[in-house]
């Protein structure tokens, strides 16, 4: 079983939301940290999806945190 103790929870600026683990950097300034679903979903607004099917693809997207 993982020790939790040293998790670190971070907040996104693209969000607001709070998340744990490795974060994504954005694609705006290549510099700033964003959690991994704003990461995720800056890189398919990158391939030029509309933005229902964007949300349709991050909502199949599982909240691994949750388990």
């Amino acid at each position: 079983m993982a020790n939790n103790e040293n998790v670190v929870v971070k907040k996104c600026p693209k969000c607001g939301k709070e998340y744990r683990g490795h974060p994504a950097i954005s694609r705006e300034d290549n510099i700033t940290p964003i959690c991994p679903l704003c990461g995720t979903r800056e890189a398919l607004e990158g391939l030029g999806l509309e933005q229902s099917e964007i949300d349709k693809i991050i909502a199949q997207i599982p909240n691994v945190e949750d388990k």
